[in-house]
């Protein structure tokens, strides 16, 4: 398995293609952006989007971004968009990915990144604190993680 940079992939319909597999809303709004080429508009221009691969197979991915659903905020980056497909779920595959937005967080000097879920237990297994509650762009409440980059 590796992760891999979406944005620095030379087969980018291929894994345009494996995202739009997902059975997600967020996972087809994310396809929509990288199909519309509006990605960096809606999250800032720094932002990547992290493949979990295994060969041609897409198992996980999620962004590292400046943007998230929160906004206004000053907190930034934000992990997002977080999803494993369901074949691979259990395998703790997310954490690979966590693991290469640290490394990316540190190279950048960032001492902490944040993630807006509305779930509870998920995130914590991989280092995550809850925050806040803060409400999201459509004005729903969503919960506030922080991950401290060692």
């Amino acid at each position: 398995m590796q992760v891999i940079n979406y944005f620095e992939s030379n087969r980018q319909a291929h894994w345009l293609e494996e995202i739009r597999r997902s059975d997600w809303s967020a996972g087809a709004f994310l396809f929509d952006l990288l199909s519309q080429k509006t990605f960096f508009d809606a999250v800032g221009t720094e932002s990547r989007v992290l493949l979990l691969t295994e060969g041609d197979e897409l198992i996980s991915f999620c962004t590292y971004a400046e943007k998230d659903d929160i906004q206004p905020t000053e907190l930034t980056p934000w992990v997002g968009f977080v999803y494993t497909f369901p074949e691979h779920r259990g395998h703790r595959y997310a954490g690979k990915l966590f693991e290469e937005i640290e490394r990316i967080a540190k190279e950048s000097g960032i001492p902490e990144v944040y993630i807006s879920t509305n779930h509870t237990g998920l995130y914590e297994k991989y280092g995550c604190e809850f925050k806040t509650m803060m409400n999201d762009m459509d004005g729903a409440p969503s919960r506030v993680y922080i991950k401290k980059i060692d």
